[in-house]
């Protein structure tokens, strides 16, 4: 038998759903967004990937050798955390284990799109130094790390305490 919502389970958007279709929802929605980020994310590691068979790659410095291979191991920990999530829900699938993989995926693509946010910003910091010198490459990466912060971190936040209507 169906369970029934019940009027007290109402979310604080009014939706009227049981704690299943709860997690059905946000599930789905979750799983929507990570497949705009993975392949964003895919798209970058593979470019990390071919880079070093690249004719100019010998000419990177010490420094930013190291940058690149930092930058290499966020984008695979960004694509391990963005991925994950669907790793979980194959292992979990018919264990009645929703509302729990819901909280743990939130969690890996929160992980991730921090992950992603670092991975281009080091990206940018690495292409920066290879074409310009000076204090030009400190100030662009620095611009691209605060508009992923801004429009990541605070624009939600401040979204977050503006009442809904």
């Amino acid at each position: 038998m169906a369970e029934l919502p019940n009027p007290r389970d109402a979310d604080r958007d009014g939706r009227n759903e049981t704690e299943a279709q709860r997690a059905d929802r946000n599930l789905a929605e979750l799983l929507q967004e990570l497949r705009v980020a993975a392949l964003g994310v895919q798209v970058l590691f593979g470019f990390l990937l071919a880079l070093p068979f690249a004719v100019g790659f010998t000419k990177l410095s010490t420094g930013q050798r190291h940058l690149y291979v930092a930058t290499l191991v966020l984008a695979a920990m960004a694509t391990a955390l963005l991925t994950g999530p669907v790793a979980y829900h194959r292992l979990v699938f018919r264990r009645h284990e929703k509302t729990r993989l819901v909280s743990a995926s939130n969690a890996m693509a929160l992980g991730g799109l921090g992950a992603v946010g670092l991975a281009v910003s080091a990206a940018v910091w690495l292409v920066v130094s290879f074409v310009c010198h000076g204090w030009t490459v400190p100030l662009i990466s620095a611009a691209v790390f605060a508009f992923f912060c801004v429009f990541w971190i605070v624009v939600p936040a401040l979204g977050r305490r503006l009442p809904q209507g």
